[in-house]
């Protein structure tokens, strides 16, 4: 069976910092680690270890994970669920929807499942960001953020439709300008409400790429217009 092309090559665009490849003696690590926060508590209801100690999926990254809550509390995701704070859930850029990742917190070796339902996280810095009772789990609530590891817990299919995102402005009129002045150099510019408890931000994105490859080609002649962009998964 062909390996999933998501493996490793996307890790270098999202700012992981490296694919770190299991070996019997990280297994053991981890199923101790987990066992352990089962029996202390740190895995909240509906965490199942069980499920947590053999990664099946062949896909590896590490990067920085923060976390969101009440900001999104009750309002859909990108893939339509309905967000729950005290679920076990992720955002990813890349990630198809209903992807179970493994996640281990590189500083404590606590590790939760969560269930990829939703797009981001929208900084370059950040890799993942976590449901709240997913960084409870994790142990890093107060400090707000901690370098993961994740695992797939099943295989990562390819293909699909890419985009790429310039920008996440608070005001409308923002949006605008950026998609006007992009204009005249990318075509399939839109701008995305995006209603939050906070109140709405604008999204704006270009193009539906068929491959990764086009969507990081893109992006790169975006970065020379002076925005950040960040490729995302089109669903």
């Amino acid at each position: 069976m062909r390996k999933s092309r998501l493996r490793a090559r996307p890790l270098r665009k999202i700012g992981a910092k490296r694919v770190v490849r299991r070996s019997p003696v990280l297994v053991v690590l981890l199923c101790a680690s987990v066992l352990f926060a089962a029996c202390a508590g740190t895995v909240p209801k509906g965490a199942d270890p069980s499920e947590t100690v053999a990664p099946q999926g062949g896909y590896v990254e590490e990067g920085l994970a923060s976390w969101y809550g009440k900001d999104l509390q009750g309002r859909k995701t990108a893939s339509g669920d309905i967000f729950d704070l005290n679920g076990l859930s992720a955002a990813h850029r890349l990630l198809p929807f209903g992807t179970r990742l493994l996640v281990t917190n590189l500083g404590t070796q606590q590790s939760v499942t969560v269930v990829v339902n939703d797009r981001g996280p929208f900084g370059e810095d950040r890799m993942l960001e976590l449901s709240y009772a997913a960084a409870r789990a994790l142990g890093f609530l107060v400090q707000g953020a901690a370098q993961v590891k994740i695992e797939s817990l099943q295989p990562i299919a390819d293909g699909g439709e890419f985009t790429v995102q310039a920008a996440n402005y608070a005001e409308e009129k923002s949006a605008r300008a950026l998609k006007d002045r992009l204009s005249k150099k990318f075509g399939n510019i839109s701008i995305l409400p995006f209603e939050t408890n906070r109140g709405t931000f604008y999204r704006v994105r270009v193009g539906a790429y068929p491959s990764l490859e086009k969507a990081e080609i893109v992006a790169g002649r975006l970065a020379l217009e002076g925005v950040e962009p960040l490729v995302l998964r089109k669903d």
